[in-house]
Formats: C-alpha cells, structure tokens, sequence
C-alpha cells in the first residue's frame, strides 16, 4: 500500500504564493518557453512533411515515430535526471536535439525519402528535452507539501493545457510561410533556449538527488510502485480518450461540411478546460485521492458520450465545452497523486512515465478512433471512448487501496490492485 496524503484544497492566494517563492521565477520563465512548443513540435513536422512530400500516409508514419521516441525519451532523461539533477541531462539532450532536427530537416528537404525522416524523427522525439518533468519535480524542492505545492502542480497543468490551445495554432500558422519548415524551426529553437535557460538557473543547478528506494533499482524503476502503476493507468484512460477524441471530432466537422472547424472544435476543449481548473483546484472532489482517479475518469467517459448526441455542429461546441470540463483537473490529479505513489527520489521520472502513459494512450485512442470513423461514424468512436473510459475507471477503483491513506477507511482488497 502507499500512503498519499489527500490532497488539499486551493485559492488565488495559493497560486501568487506559489509563483512567488524565492528562487521560483527564473525556472517558471524559462520553462514557459521550454514547454510552449510541446503541442507544437509533432505537428509542425507532420505539416511540414506533409507540405513536401504531398503524402499524409508518410507524414503520419514520421509523426507517429517522432510520438515512439517522445514516450521512451521521457522515462529515460527522468530517471537520469533524478540521478543527476536536470542541469546535465538537459543542456546534453538539448544539443543532441538540435542536431537531430537540423538532420531532419535536411532529410526532408533533401528528397523526403520516408525511412530516413520516420528513423530521424523517433531520434527528435527521444532527445526532445523534457522540461515539463523537471519543472514540475522543481516543485518538490521549493515548496513543502500542502496547500502551496498543490496550486504550483495545478499552475504546470493549467499552463499545460494554454500551450495545448496555442502550439497547433501557431503550427498550423507557421506551415504556411513561405518555408513550410518554419514551424518545426520556431518551435525547437524555443525548447532549446527554454531548457537551455532552465537547465542553468539556480534551483536546478541546486539539485541535489535523494535516496532512491529499493524497488526503483529494477528495469521498471518507479513503475515498480504499485500506486504508480495505478497512476499510468489513469493517465493512459485519460490519454485514450483525449486521442480518440482529437480524431472523432475534426472527422464530424467533415461530415458536416466544415473541415477547417476541427482544429477549431478541439479547442474548445482547453478553453473550458483552462477556466475550470482553477475553479476545481479550489475545492477538488472526490477530496480523497483514492476515490478522485476512478471518478474522474468515469464521469470524463460519461461526458464524452454526450458528445454523440448533437446534430449539429453548435451541439457539438457546447458538449466539447461541458467535456472540457475534467481535463485540468485529471491533469492536476495525476501530480498530486505522484506525492504518494512515487517512490523517494524518482519525481522527475514519476511524472514522465506518467507523460509516457498519455502518450501511449493517446496513440491507442487516435488508432482505434481512427478505424471507428472510418467503418462507422464519428458518434461510434464518442460511444466506444465512453465505454473503454468506463472499464479503465472501474479498474481504478479495484486498485484503490494502492492510493489510500493511513486515515482511510480501507475497502475490501481486489486482485487487481496487487497487479
């Protein structure tokens, strides 16, 4: 069992206060820049292969590739990092990606032969370097837990979902510069300045590692926890969903008429996403963590399946608004629950695993949608997300005693849980 606090509730003054501890604003800055093109990146590369070589089907081998490399980059720079400190790590992963998008750039603009770019873009992906895990494991070292720590972790997943608004626009502007490369160009040049600038400030540098428990030496690392596997598996549904969301959605503004809406649509999500959170934030429920995953989760599927029952575009719109709602708050979920689940000295690569776990999700979700769309309709891929959304919760909650507390209530164990 893992003993996690449950997590408390949080004001604007909790959020100043936060953004305001000493040491706090160089690592918030630099990591805005660093973490501004993480919706960006992929896209821009998928456009920008897209634009060149005139295939889609090439254009999503390399984006899924590029997808590969993300996931087994982060666990891998999070465990080095807690070893390490982030400053090594991510000034070396920075000029190896620097490298590696120049290679494929010139890959791209030298022929656009598809195994070079689908091998080079998983390289983009792996050294991509991961601010975002470092930042929010930052937190652990400036802040004791408690009401100020909770408001820093819901500020990296409300900022999280304003660069999830705004990286696909900016790439699907940027495509359309003269140089259809711009995108991918302007995007890695802010991840390597942003992490860069992270990586040498001096509550990075001031990174001292932890002792790191027993199970954290196996090849799971801290997988190996038991609440952190009931961790991925909420990241996963909820990474599941949102994928096969993001496809259903432009597929239905298609349907009716109005491709160019998608993007447009999927927006929607964030916006509603943004404002809710800091609202949730403030009085979180479930309060207990045990019990919030599992909830959650399910009440997320119910809201996705609602989504199959407008006719029309404007219906639509309004039930992506009420579904936008529970994103920032599995997001600000998912870091809290890491206080507990996490075993000591792993944060930065807790939470990468739980990025990696979204990921993967998010590729599971956009393949099975995909093929939804394609033999039925848009309203079948809504209804499937709700039902797989619905077994994952009620998974959750056979493995709740993972996340309980020592002043929980304990509830009877379940097979599940010991998995």
């Amino acid at each position: 069992m893992i003993l996690a606090r449950v997590s408390h509730s949080v004001s604007l003054a909790d959020y100043r206060a936060a953004l305001r501890t000493r040491g706090a604003a160089a690592p918030v800055l630099t990591s805005l820049l660093a973490r501004l093109p993480v919706a960006m990146i992929g896209l821009a590369l998928l456009l920008y292969v897209q634009r060149v070589t005139g295939s889609f089907g090439v254009a999503g081998l390399v984006s899924a590739g590029n997808l590969v490399g993300v996931a087994v980059g982060s666990v891998v720079q999070g465990r080095i990092m807690d070893r390490l400190g982030p400053t090594r790590p991510l000034l070396v992963v920075s000029a190896v990606f620097t490298g590696f998008v120049a290679a494929e750039i010139a890959a791209v603009e030298l022929g656009g032969a598809a195994v070079p770019m689908i091998v080079l873009a998983v390289a983009v992906g792996l050294s991509e370097p991961m601010t975002g895990p470092a930042s929010r494991a930052l937190w652990t070292r400036l802040l004791p837990p408690g009401r100020t720590r909770d408001a820093a972790y819901s500020y990296e997943a409300i900022s999280m979902e304003v660069f999830f608004i705004l990286g696909p626009g900016i790439a699907g502007l940027l495509v359309n510069m003269p140089w259809a490369g711009t995108g991918l160009l302007v995007g890695a040049c802010c991840m390597v300045t942003g992490s860069t600038g992270f990586a040498l400030t001096p509550a990075a540098r001031r990174h001292r590692p932890v002792d790191r428990a027993d199970a954290v030496g196996s090849l799971l690392g801290a997988l190996a926890a038991p609440g952190m596997r009931t961790v991925a598996l909420a990241a996963f549904g909820f990474g599941a969903l949102l994928g096969m969301v993001e496809v259903a959605v432009p597929a239905a503004a298609e349907r009716a008429g109005h491709a160019a809406l998608g993007g447009l649509l999927l927006s929607v999500l964030s916006v509603s996403s943004v404002v809710v959170g800091v609202l949730y934030g403030m009085r979180p429920w479930p309060r207990p963590m045990y019990l919030r995953l599992p909830a959650l989760l399910s009440v997320f599927a119910v809201l996705i399946a609602l989504l199959a029952l407008p006719e029309t575009l404007l219906g639509l719109t309004v039930a992506l608004l009420v579904a936008g709602t529970l994103i920032t708050p599995q997001s600000t979920a998912h870091s809290v629950a890491l206080e507990g689940a996490a075993p000591p000295g792993t944060a930065t690569e807790a939470f990468s695993w739980v990025i990696t776990a979204v990921t993967l999700g998010s590729a599971f979700g956009q393949s099975v949608s995909g093929q939804l769309v394609e033999m039925a309709a848009p309203p079948t891929a809504f209804l499937v997300a709700s039902g797989i959304g619905l077994v994952l919760g009620a998974l959750l909650w056979f493995r709740r005693r993972t996340l309980l507390t020592e002043d929980d209530p304990r509830p009877v164990p379940s097979f599940a849980e010991t998995r």
